[in-house]
């Protein structure tokens, strides 16, 4: 082989390498962004992926059992079967007024979460914001969805363990909170990104609510009841605890209700956002 040609080869060869490594640079710059999502007001999302783990809590983890029946937290293995785009932080204030022109809220902060909104006035909120976006994926999560990215792979009360001491370092609760909610984003993550996955305000679920919704669950994709609790009401889910709640009731599996209408200054949502075009 000439001078000449072992030059060009050199040329190619590098040349070759060059669209190689530039390739993989570009698809992990889209793997990333398929890992996130942000739209147009601004709303970030994680892709959360599929996966199974254990709902509810153990018999150990009870601690109010005269007050919290078995059936209620009842422990059962559940799948989320795809993968779906979960809200990094609490809905804001000023993503609500950007898509609904008004601001409910009791302590206002525009990079506080929204509160004093129902179950009700959320689902105008995601109809607004789906025609807003030519889109029908914006949703409520279910509960299932919700605890499973709580907990991130993590088995234990919280989501960094089961120490209570620490839950200052990732919540805004009743012990820190200065009795109203802080503005989304301030505390430490869960191991998938998502931020006041405990306390600050609490999150609406889509699911209607029930006492012994769990033993009787599918284990893949649970949807929640079909219809409102006979013995209890027309109750819809909410989850995370908040500013007002003890550190005991911003554990990952615990669960709240109220009625589809309720608004008070510690109740807001977090988006979900079905993965795929």
């Amino acid at each position: 082989m000439g001078v000449m040609q072992i030059m060009r080869f050199r040329k190619t060869r590098a040349g070759l390498l060059g669209a190689l490594i530039l390739s993989l640079v570009m698809g992990a710059a889209a793997a990333l962004a398929e890992e996130t999502y942000t739209n147009s007001i601004g709303m970030e999302f994680v892709l959360i992926p599929a996966g199974s783990f254990m709902m509810g809590a153990p018999e150990s983890d009870n601690k109010y059992k005269k007050v919290i029946p078995a059936n209620y937290i009842f422990q059962h293995k559940v799948t989320i079967s795809k993968p779906f785009y979960l809200g990094k932080y609490e809905v804001t204030q000023a993503q609500w007024m950007e898509v609904m022109g008004n601001n409910p809220s009791e302590f206002k902060g525009e990079n506080n979460p929204v509160e004093t909104v129902s179950w009700e006035d959320v689902q105008v909120f995601i109809q607004k914001l789906n025609q807003k976006e030519g889109t029908d994926k914006y949703r409520l999560p279910t509960e299932a969805e919700w605890e499973y990215a709580a907990r991130a792979g993590t088995a234990g009360p919280y989501y960094f363990g089961d120490n209570e001491s620490d839950l200052g370092d990732y919540a805004w609760y009743k012990d820190n909170a200065g009795g109203a909610s802080r503005p989304v984003g301030q505390k430490k993550p869960n191991p998938w990104g998502l931020f006041d996955m405990h306390g600050n305000i609490w999150e609406w679920a889509a699911d209607w609510h029930g006492m012994d919704y769990y033993p009787n669950s599918p284990e893949v994709d649970p949807p929640g009841p079909a219809s409102y609790d006979k013995d209890i009401g027309k109750f819809r889910v909410l989850r995370g605890g908040d500013w007002t709640t003890n550190a005991y009731g911003c554990r990952s599996w615990y669960r709240g209700s109220n009625l589809p209408g309720a608004r008070f200054g510690n109740f807001g949502f977090r988006l979900a956002r079905s993965a795929g075009k």
